[in-house]
C-alpha cells in the first residue's frame, strides 16, 4: 500500500467563536493561499434559527448574489485593497458552499486582515442591490445562451426535477429580483457566522504567527450569538423515481451534444465512508469509460463519441450523480450504450481486475502530483462533507481502496438506474 505522509502537520484549530481554521505549511513555497468558506449555497432555500421559528424563504440565487456583494464596501473595494497587497483575489458559489480566496507571495499578514474584514463586515445598500440585479441578470442572460450550461442544467432538472438543484446557481432574473438589502442582510446573518465558515491557508507560512494574526483579527470583532440555522429537507424523493427520462432544447449548435446522468441515491453514514465511496465509484468509473477502456475504444471507433467525451462524479452535501458527455450525430445511440455500459457493468467490472491496480496507481499518481500545488491542496478541501479529510487522507484512503470495495460501490450507485438524457440539438434538426 502506498502511504503518503505530509512533510509538515496539518494545524488545526477551532476559534472562541466557532470559525474553524486549518494551517498547512509548505515551508519550500514562495506562494500562499488562503480560502475561506461558508456553508451556503444555491440549494439553500429556506432556513429558521430555532423550532419556534416559521421558516424563512431564501429567492433562488441569494448565496451567489451574496458573493457579489460582499466585495464592495461604503468606502472601499476588496478586490483593490488586495492589489495594494500583491494579492490575486476571487470568489466563488456551488451548490452547497461559498468562498472566498486569495493567493499571494507577499504581505500574508495584511492580506489575511481583508479577507477576513471583507467577509465578515456586510455592506448592502438600496441602490448597490438594484446596480447588481442588473449585472447578474446579464450574466443569467448569458448563461442561458450557452449551450454546455444548458445541457448540464437541463440534466439536474431531470435529475432533481422538485429539488432545488435544477435552479441554475445564479438563479433566474425573476428570483433575483426578489433580493432587498434587508434579505441580505438576513441571509448573511444566518449563513455567515463563524462557527459556520472555515479558513484553510496553505503555502508559504509559519503556523505559530499566522494562527496569532487570525486571533488577533477575530478577537476585535463582535459577532452575535445566533444558533446554526436549520435547513429544510434537501431531497424530496429519496428513491430517485421522479427523475425525468429525457429532455430536448435546440440552439444554434452545429452538432448535437448530449449528456447522460446517473443519479446516485446511497447515503454514506459518515464523511470518511462518504469520502470511500466518491473513491471507490471515481476508480470504478475510470475502470469502464477511461480512454483506454475497451468501452471508449470501441464507441469512439464506431462514432458513437468523439474526442469530447468526458464522465465526472459530484458528490456534495445530500445528493450526488454521475454524468457522461460528448457531441455526437447520434444522441440516442450514445445514450443506450451508455446505460447498456451501465446495466452489465457488475460483469464488465469483475471482469477487469487486472486493470485495477494500474488504474489505481495512475489516479494516486494524479493526486500526488497536486502535493506541488498550494491551490490544489486547498481547493480538494470539502470540510465537514469528508469529515475535514485534506489530500493526504484522500490519498490514504484511495490507496486503501481493495477491487471488491470498488465493485460494491459501483453497485450501490448504479443498481437503483436514475437515468436521464439531455439533448442540445440543432436549430435545423
Amino acid at each position: 500500500m502506498i502511504k503518503v505522509t505530509p512533510t509538515n502537520e496539518v494545524v488545526s484549530q477551532t476559534l472562541a467563536n466557532g470559525l474553524q481554521v486549518k494551517l498547512y505549511p509548505m515551508p519550500d513555497y514562495h506562494k500562499t493561499y488562503a480560502i475561506l468558506t461558508t456553508n451556503f449555497g444555491s440549494v439553500d432555500r429556506r432556513y429558521r434559527l430555532s423550532d419556534d421559528e416559521d421558516w424563512i424563504e431564501i429567492p433562488d440565487g441569494m448565496a451567489h448574489f451574496l458573493e457579489h456583494k460582499m466585495f464592495e464596501k461604503a468606502d472601499y473595494d476588496a478586490f483593490e485593497k488586495f492589489g495594494q497587497y500583491g494579492a490575486d483575489a476571487n470568489a466563488f458559489t456551488s451548490f452547497t458552499q461559498t468562498s472566498y480566496l486569495f493567493s499571494t507571495t507577499q504581505n500574508l499578514h495584511e492580506n489575511l486582515d481583508v479577507l477576513l474584514d471583507f467577509v465578515q463586515t456586510p455592506y448592502f445598500s438600496a441602490d448597490s442591490v438594484a446596480k447588481e440585479q442588473g449585472i447578474i441578470g446579464q450574466e443569467i442572460k448569458m448563461y442561458a445562451d450557452n449551450p454546455g450550461n444548458r445541457l448540464y442544467m437541463g440534466m439536474m432538472g431531470n435529475l432533481y426535477p422538485n429539488d432545488p438543484m435544477h435552479i441554475d446557481i445564479a438563479g433566474t432574473v425573476a428570483s433575483i429580483s426578489q433580493i432587498t438589502a434587508d434579505k441580505l442582510y438576513d441571509a448573511y446573518r444566518a449563513f455567515y457566522q463563524p462557527q459556520n465558515m472555515t479558513l484553510l491557508v496553505v503555502g508559504q507560512l509559519d503556523p505559530s504567527e499566522t494562527l496569532t494574526w487570525i486571533e488577533q483579527n477575530q478577537a476585535a470583532k463582535t459577532f452575535a450569538t445566533l444558533p446554526l440555522p436549520q435547513r429544510n429537507q434537501l431531497i424530496t424523493d429519496p428513491t430517485g423515481v421522479d427523475v425525468i427520462a429525457r429532455d430536448e432544447v435546440k440552439m444554434d449548435v452545429q452538432r448535437s451534444k448530449v449528456m447522460v446522468g446517473l443519479r446516485g441515491t446511497y447515503q454514506a453514514p459518515t464523511g470518511k465512508e462518504r469520502l470511500r465511496y466518491k473513491s471507490a465509484v471515481e476508480l470504478g468509473l475510470e475502470l469502464l469509460f477511461d480512454d483506454t477502456s475497451d468501452n471508449y475504444l470501441r464507441l469512439y471507433n464506431e462514432g458513437v463519441l468523439d474526442d469530447s467525451f468526458n464522465f465526472s462524479f459530484e458528490i456534495e452535501r445530500g445528493f450526488h450523480f454521475a454524468s457522461f458527455a460528448t457531441e455526437t450525430d447520434d444522441p440516442a445511440r450514445f445514450t443506450a450504450e451508455i446505460k447498456q455500459v451501465l446495466t452489465t457493468a457488475h460483469e464488465r467490472l469483475l471482469a477487469s481486475e487486472e486493470q485495477f491496480t494500474a488504474i489505481k496507481n495512475a489516479t494516486l499518481g494524479r493526486l500526488i502530483f497536486n502535493l506541488d500545488s498550494p491551490e490544489a491542496i486547498a481547493n480538494r478541501f470539502e470540510g465537514e462533507l469528508f469529515d475535514q479529510a485534506m489530500i493526504f487522507d484522500e490519498i490514504a484512503t484511495l490507496a486503501s481502496i481493495s477491487f471488491t470495495e470498488m465493485v460494491e460501490a459501483m453497485m450501490k450507485l448504479i443498481a437503483p438506474m436514475r437515468l436521464t438524457q439531455m439533448v442540445v440539438a440543432p436549430l435545423a434538426d
